[in-house]
């Protein structure tokens, strides 16, 4: 049986949080940190909600960064 990822419950949140508030990403501010909280925790590799989650946080970076 797979091991469950350390931060699936965090990502749940997220989803909910989003789901309540029209998708609204402010809204839901504490909740991502939460998420970011539960990653840094992780090795890399070890939670595949993190390793998207980390991606997409890279891309909004460099997305803010070339404006």
């Amino acid at each position: 049986m797979p091991q469950k990822d350390p931060c699936q419950k965090q990502a749940c949140e997220i989803q909910k949080c989003l789901q309540a508030n029209n998708y609204m990403e402010s809204k839901c501010q504490a909740v991502i940190q939460e998420l970011r909280k539960c990653c840094a925790q992780y090795p890399k590799g070890r939670s595949v909600v993190c390793s998207g989650f980390k991606e997409e946080e890279e891309n909004l970076t460099l997305k803010s960064a070339s404006k």
